[in-house]
C-alpha cells in the first residue's frame, strides 16, 4: 500500500528519501523543542511518493521536463522564469490544472 503521509513523531533523519530533507529536519527540530519543554502539536509530512503521484495524475512531469529542457542554469532570469512557470503549472483554477 502506498504511503502518502508520515507522522513527524515516527520520522528520523534516515527518512529523507521518504519525506525529503526539510521534513526530516523539521521532525528533528520538533523533537528537540519537545525535549526542551515546548509543546508542539502533532503533525505529518506528505511523502515523496504522494508528490510523484500528484505529478503523474496531473500530467505535470512532461510539462516540467519541457520547461527544464535546454535551460541555461547560468542565466538567473531564465531560472526565475522557469521556477515561476513550474510553480504555477499546478495552480488550481475551478478544479482544473492550468
Amino acid at each position: 500500500m502506498t504511503q502518502y503521509i508520515a507522522w513527524f513523531d515516527q520520522l528520523t533523519m534516515h527518512d529523507v528519501g521518504l519525506v525529503g530533507g526539510k521534513n526530516a529536519a523539521l521532525r528533528e527540530m520538533i523533537s528537540h523543542l519537545s525535549q526542551a519543554g515546548v509543546n508542539v502539536p502533532a503533525g505529518f509530512a506528505t511523502t515523496t511518493e504522494a508528490y510523484r503521484e500528484f505529478l503523474v495524475a496531473n500530467g505535470l512531469i512532461d510539462r516540467i521536463n519541457h520547461v527544464l529542457d535546454g535551460l541555461d542554469i547560468d542565466d538567473i532570469n531564465a531560472l526565475i522564469t522557469a521556477g515561476k512557470t513550474i510553480r504555477t503549472a499546478a495552480d488550481l483554477t475551478d478544479g482544473q490544472i492550468q
